[in-house]
């Protein structure tokens, strides 16, 4: 995709990251009727194949072939995280109080407020983004999708797969920190003592050598022993994730799993 397709709430408006850098600008929205739109994004951004499984780490997008009813489905979003289920129906129809959204896919997935937009997947098969739903991911609920070929069609947009590999350098990140491993070396970032983080969501971004396998690992400190909480470990140079926990102190452990050279770390933290 040449930029994230999005939820259909608005067009015409700039757009920022989590991180509150400038990301882009909308091309098109659809609502009602539809539910979507796109952002084109600048030159700080690199859209990428993955979608943030949250608790889940980093799933890679394989395409978008449309799983099939009863299959199961996994959603991303940033109220709630990742949560799974399965489909119940295609081209179904939900009526908002601004009109009636048609097309849609039904499913046992639980949303809550703040989740729309998220990225819906099954396998590695990118499916839709959340519309929106009944229920709460406490006692359940049904929530709908606007499916993602949809989109990709009505604006002539291409899907980008087979990713992981972070935007190259890190860019985009509240802080940036750079070092070079010999292979089954380890790294701690900023220092091997650590920072201290308010509570709240945390994103992590390695950029290794080509070739190479590099790791991340975030840490908090419990006492006097450092505990991993989040981790990217994909068998890539790059990885990308975010964590979100409570206040305390941290640090980012960076493994050469195979390989050697220089790489650089990317952190943005509360």
């Amino acid at each position: 995709m040449a930029a994230p397709p999005t939820r259909g709430d608005t067009t015409g408006a700039g757009t920022k990251g989590s991180n509150q850098v400038a990301q882009g600008t909308f091309q098109g929205s659809s609502f009602p009727g539809n539910d979507y739109a796109w952002v084109a994004v600048n030159s700080n951004w690199t859209p990428v194949g993955v979608v943030n499984g949250y608790s889940n780490g980093i799933v890679q997008v394989g395409g978008s072939a449309d799983a099939a009813v009863g299959s199961s489905v996994c959603r991303a979003g940033s109220t709630t995280g990742w949560h799974c289920g399965t489909i119940q129906a295609r081209n179904a129809s939900v009526t908002y109080p601004e009109g009636t959204i048609t097309g849609l896919g039904r499913t046992s997935v639980c949303a809550e407020p703040g989740d729309s937009g998220g990225s819906y997947i099954s396998g590695s098969q990118a499916q839709g983004v959340t519309s929106g739903g009944s229920g709460n991911c406490s006692s359940g609920g049904t929530t709908y999708f606007q499916p993602i070929n949809e989109i990709l069609q009505v604006y002539g947009l291409t899907l980008v797969t087979g990713g992981g590999n972070p935007p190259t350098g890190c860019t985009g990140y509240q802080n940036t920190y750079n070092g070079s491993l010999a292979s089954n070396q380890n790294g701690y970032q900023p220092s091997s003592t650590g920072y201290t983080a308010g509570a709240g969501v945390q994103r992590i971004c390695l950029d290794g050598p080509n070739g190479t396998d590099y790791d991340a690992y975030l840490q908090k400190l419990s006492g006097s022993t450092w505990t991993d909480v989040a981790s990217g470990t994909t068998p890539n140079p790059d990885e990308a994730f975010t964590y979100n926990g409570t206040a305390g102190t941290y640090r980012v452990r960076v493994h050469a799993y195979s390989g050697s050279g220089s790489y650089t770390l990317g952190l943005t933290r509360p």
